[in-house]
């Protein structure tokens, strides 16, 4: 994989090459999102221009600069890390869902005031039709418009990384679960139901799912960049073909899949000369939807989310076997981080890496599914904290240290994350650490009508936060993929409305958690499968079941607090965790794990 140096440029000159494009083009603003054409929520480097133009390298947030001004919107995960990272640059911070922050079109409205001109670009590459639309809706409100012909970066990005020219790879049958001719008749039959005969697919995760294929394009994420182009009576993939092995293109051609260059897709979109195409308004550029020929376009959701989503006995098989190699891994790192931080030496770096040593020695183990938070004490109120040189903290035998990590294995993928009482902790820590258990055993025990969406239930895993003053502002839980994006829609758990039916076969996460600026953070984090609770006269009733394998720490529980339903899950948990982990474990390990699930 190619991987980028940071540029050495200051900020402060960026703003001032992209300024000098701004006037010669008569630009008032440009509005730099984190996507790139694929629309996922982690890109290749070489689409990074956000993070390029402002410094702030977390997945989320949007920049905007005007001739005189700029500034950065980011949501709750990142407020803290973004506040250091814009420190001593041009940019102000714009904290979303707090109040008195402005949208974007709001703030742009005054300061776009002096006679600057009103048009507001953004590359239409990069922003899908649907954000495009309802930006250029949000602007007209203000009297001013939007212009999407225009990729600053191309221009002002001298020594922009190139586009990822790793080998593309087959995802074999005994782990999808499905082959590929089924998910094109499939996807084939649902596109007709939404009265077009063709659909594009940009999302990469999906264009993986379909053909069983991966990639390492993507930091962490198993995919490949291209489109895929799929007709009534044939297909093209649209790829770097230097990325295409001898197997890999005779595989394709098996399914009937053609392949044509990456850049050639605008060609391919704006010559379509079918009954119609769909393209899903969410997941597909702005500029390539203005290609296709009037009374052409299908604007609808794309089917294919909604089908991956679901997994095969095949992928809950991989699910399950990956929970016991993730776990084995987890319980090996527990059972010597205590001593290891006593005996001293130990940080946040140093024992991120000895949890990715434990995994990488599991059997078809590929690479991290992303980036590790291991936040110690304050750190750990920063919600996507990632250790640096710079940052990196020393660990006491005290205080708390919160860990999300997962993993990508050729049979699945796993998101993790336990709080850990590295010694004595205060009594706010266990107040709050105990909090946290309830609201993640409440979401656990729910039982809730087949196609219900996630946000009917949000409330559930937080009634016992809310019920003393406490929330948290990022989701309670995402889709995994099997070995394919660690979030994965179009499901969610969380309070913002998100209409996605939740159904048998698809994995969620149970992730609350609460944080305390300058003091500490906690989370516990389950992944789970939704299984099928009952039938009864008023309709199918869903449940939960955990995934994940491995201990949760019950030295800062305040016992007292929970219910005798949440002791009972956590004895029943704890059962579970030990009846599976412990064929795997012998010695020292045994011992510690047969330890930490004994019952209450």
């Amino acid at each position: 994989m190619i991987i980028s140096e940071p540029s050495s440029e200051p900020i402060s000159e960026k703003l001032s090459s992209l300024r000098s494009l701004m006037k010669r083009e008569h630009i008032g603003a440009f509005i730099f999102p984190s996507t790139d054409p694929h629309h996922g929520e982690y890109v290749p480097d070489h689409w990074k221009g956000r993070e390029w133009i402002s410094g702030f390298d977390g997945s989320a947030g949007t920049a905007v600069v005007t001739m005189h001004s700029a500034a950065l919107w980011t949501d709750s995960r990142y407020f803290l890390a973004a506040a250091e990272e814009l420190r001593g640059t041009d940019y102000i911070l714009m904290k979303q869902k707090v109040s008195g922050t402005p949208t974007i079109e709001k703030w742009l409205s005054e300061q776009l005031t002096g006679g600057e001109s009103t048009e507001v670009a953004v590359d239409g590459m990069v922003c899908s039709y649907a954000e495009s639309e309802k930006l250029k809706n949000n602007l007209r409100v203000y009297g001013l418009t939007l212009r999407t012909n225009i990729d600053a970066l191309a221009e002002i990005w001298t020594d922009r990384p190139q586009l990822p020219d790793d080998k593309v790879v087959m995802q074999p049958l005994k782990y999808a679960g499905e082959d590929a001719v089924s998910k094109l008749a499939r996807v084939r039959r649902e596109t007709l139901l939404r009265h077009a005969d063709a659909l594009l697919v940009s999302a990469l995760d999906s264009i993986a799912w379909i053909l069983n294929l991966r990639g390492s394009d993507v930091h962490c994420n198993p995919v490949f960049v291209s489109y895929l182009l799929i007709e009534q009576d044939s297909a093209t993939l649209f790829v770097d073909k230097r990325k295409l092995t001898t197997d890999v293109k005779a595989y394709l051609s098996g399914l009937h899949v053609g392949t044509d260059d990456y850049d050639n897709i605008k060609k391919a979109v704006s010559h379509y000369s079918g009954y119609n195409i769909l393209l899903d308004p969410s997941e597909t550029a702005f500029s390539l939807c203005k290609l296709v020929k009037a009374g052409r376009m299908v604007s609808a959701a794309s089917p294919v989310p909604a089908m991956k989503a679901i997994k095969n006995s095949t992928e809950i098989a991989g699910f399950r076997n990956v929970m016991i190699k993730d776990g084995v891994a987890m319980v090996k790192f527990l059972r010597w981080l205590l001593p290891a931080v006593r005996h001293g030496g130990q940080t946040e770096m140093s024992v991120s890496d000895k949890l990715l040593s434990l995994r990488a020695e599991q059997p078809l183990f590929k690479d991290i599914s992303f980036d590790t938070i291991a936040g110690y004490e304050e750190h750990g109120a920063i919600v996507h904290y990632e250790a640096t040189e710079t940052t990196d903290a020393p660990l006491r035998p005290e205080g708390l240290l919160l860990l999300d990590s997962g993993a990508q294995y050729l049979d699945g993928t796993t998101d993790i994350t336990r709080t850990i009482a590295l010694g004595p902790v205060t009594e706010e820590q266990k107040l709050i650490y105990t909090l946290v258990l309830k609201s993640h055993i409440q979401l656990e025990l729910a039982k809730f009508p087949d196609g219900a969406s996630g946000t009917q239930i949000d409330a559930i895993a937080r009634e016992p936060l809310w019920k003393n003053g406490y929330n948290f502002l990022h989701g309670t839980g995402h889709g995994v993929g099997s070995y394919l994006n660690v979030h994965e829609g179009p499901h969610q758990i969380r309070m913002e409305y998100m209409p996605a039916p939740l159904h048998a076969g698809m994995t969620v996460t149970d992730e609350p958690g609460l944080y305390l600026a300058g003091k500490f953070g906690v989370r516990t984090e389950n992944t789970l499968l939704i299984t099928e609770f009952k039938n009864t006269e008023y309709g199918k009733f869903l449940q939960m079941e955990p995934l994940t394998l491995c201990p949760i720490d019950m030295t800062p529980v305040i016992k007292s607090m929970l219910t005798t339903d949440e002791k009972a899950w956590i004895d029943s948990y704890h059962a579970l965790v030990f009846e599976k982990l412990a064929p795997h474990l012998d010695g020292d390990d045994y011992a510690w794990l047969e330890k930490a699930t004994k019952p209450f």
